[in-house]
């Protein structure tokens, strides 16, 4: 039996969107949290959209609810320490922001102060979507009335584009630290030669005065 075209493009374009959304950074993580703050960070770039969703796990893995769940503190921040979200006691919650400036994002979590002393750790399930991952694609298709490849287009598009966004600005951050490692040769080599120079000077400054102090002893 034939499968049909449209359907075959349909698989194709979801697999391609799959991989570009596995760049963009989907992160779904499991962790232990204690009363010692515990952070994952992610390298973003500059005005890229960021949503996520935290919550306590309150089922092990035989889908059994526990009984003592506990709750978590969760602090989200930028590369230069601007809070962006907090939150205090809570078990869940979410965030969404669009970054300001490239670097480092860090979301740490931590059990509060007054949390039952019989719960030590506290497992916390964490959804973390950047770019193209975080838009509401469901909003997008009502609005642009799209559905099925051209929604499937749609994705790959923003998908393709904020890929060669991210190869662009990690080509200009292996730029500026081949720059750098440049200047920093340069100094390096300069050092080199100011030293040298001193140690000659040094040298020389030793045997001038080793030969006066010979010559005021009359032993040359």
């Amino acid at each position: 039996m034939a499968i049909p075209l449209k359907h075959d493009l349909s698989i194709f374009l979801a697999a391609v969107l799959a991989i570009a959304c596995c760049q963009q950074g989907c992160l779904a993580v499991k962790f232990e949290v204690t009363a010692y703050s515990k952070c994952l960070g992610e390298e973003i770039q500059e005005g890229t959209l960021v949503v996520g969703t935290y919550s306590v796990v309150k089922h092990d893995s035989h889908g059994n609810r526990l009984e003592e769940t506990g709750r978590v503190t969760a602090k989200v921040t930028s590369p230069y320490g601007h809070q962006l979200h907090w939150q205090d006691n809570v078990d869940e919650g979410h965030f969404g922001f669009t970054t300001k400036e490239t670097g480092q994002y860090m979301a740490c979590f931590w059990l509060p102060v007054d949390h039952p002393q019989d719960i030590h750790t506290v497992m916390v399930e964490l959804e973390w979507k950047i770019g193209v991952a975080a838009k509401d694609w469901g909003k997008i298709a009502k609005k642009d009335k799209l559905d099925g490849i051209g929604l499937e287009l749609r994705k790959l598009d923003e998908a393709v584009r904020s890929i060669r966004e991210e190869m662009a600005y990690f080509r200009k951050r292996e730029a500026d630290m081949r720059d750098l490692n440049e200047v920093t040769n340069s100094r390096v080599a300069w050092l080199s030669i100011v030293s040298l120079l001193v140690c000659v000077g040094l040298a020389g400054l030793q045997l001038w005065h080793l030969k006066a102090f010979f010559e005021r002893k009359k032993l040359l």
